[in-house]
């Protein structure tokens, strides 16, 4: 979710917060992949990215939970503005081991290009919509053990007219890999005088806000990546759900379906079919689109009844063209 702290790292600056992840087919034979940061982001920022910091779109293509190829964006700052490197990488290395493959200037809101490959990076509106007020409540609630649904009913979109930094990056499918079926993550890494450090990570909508109650698990999620994710992530997902479907009388057997959800969150990343509509739902997770209301599927599935916030994403803000995400005009920038 976005404008939401997860680790002491990213309280003390905003440009490595990591707030939310896309993932959906683009123009033909291409796939999009989005990521937004810094919710503090607005059109007079000039730096919206850390400059020592390594935003990473990384990618499983053959099941074993471990990074197999990545696409990796590098800021530097540049005259009052920024530039960026975009690098691709085969397997896990680390830092900024790879092939660079775009490089473009952030004086004004950026798009880079190379044969097939286009990137921006910028500021944009926020697309992302839900009642994050609503939520933190419902959660105080649950943790008094009281079950309080009706929290949403004012339906108050939190995000409206907020602003972020985003990365959209569209390539060609044969970029990614052979294998139609994958499985995606985001992180943000510190790399700089020391060993990369990896301070973020996104690997499914509000997993980290709704599942991991406790801050220490947070932590460790954020400094993780699937192939290290052991059983207290499973354990904790099934805590989390059976406890609110216990309090909300919704499943006969609640540790049961606590596993089922467990087991449809599968290796914590996001899966995707190359070349398919995305579609985060109630069905199942393919992708994400930049539509799909993720906040209402995930409390659905974590109280198992048809809880929800009553509030989609703004079509208005999402373009049917490459950044398909609205960048906050270049005339309101110095």
């Amino acid at each position: 979710m976005s404008h939401h702290f997860d680790t002491p790292t990213v309280r003390e600056d905003p440009r490595l917060n990591l707030c939310d992840m896309y993932l959906f087919a683009g123009s033909p034979d291409t796939t999009v992949m989005a990521m937004t940061v810094n919710p503090a982001a607005n059109a007079e920022s000039s730096a919206p990215f850390r400059d020592e910091a390594v935003y990473a779109f990384r990618f499983d293509t053959d099941g074993d939970r471990s990074e197999d190829l990545s696409f990796k964006v590098r800021f530097a700052d540049h005259e009052n503005s920024q530039r960026f490197d975009l690098i691709r990488a085969d397997g896990a290395p680390d830092g900024l081991d790879g092939t660079v493959i775009v490089s473009a200037d952030l004086r004004t809101n950026a798009e880079g290009t190379a044969p097939g490959i286009r990137a921006f990076a910028g500021v944009v509106r926020d697309a992302f919509a839900g009642d994050a007020a609503a939520l933190e409540r419902f959660k105080a609630a649950f943790a008094a053990d009281r079950y309080e649904p009706d929290v949403f009913v004012n339906h108050v979109n939190f995000f409206h007219d907020r602003t972020v930094a985003a990365i959209v990056l569209e390539v060609p499918n044969w970029l990614i890999g052979n294998n139609s079926q994958i499985a995606a993550w985001s992180t943000v890494s510190l790399y700089g005088h020391a060993p990369e450090q990896q301070v973020a990570r996104w690997g499914l909508p509000l997993f980290t806000h709704m599942f991991l109650a406790d801050g220490d698990l947070r932590e460790q999620f954020n400094r993780s990546g699937p192939c290290d994710d052991s059983t207290v992530f499973v354990d904790a997902t099934v805590r989390a759900v059976s406890r609110y479907t216990r309090l909300a009388g919704t499943a006969g057997d609640p540790e049961a379906y606590g596993r089922r959800v467990a087991s449809l969150f599968g290796s914590l990343s996001l899966p995707y079919r190359l070349g398919t509509a995305a579609s985060f739902d109630y069905t199942g997770f393919n992708g994400r689109a930049l539509e799909d209301n993720v906040m209402d599927v995930m409390l659905s599935l974590l109280t198992n009844s048809p809880l929800g916030t009553g509030i989609r994403p703004d079509l208005a803000l999402i373009n049917p063209y490459f950044p398909y995400l609205q960048p906050v005009s270049a005339t309101l920038r110095r």
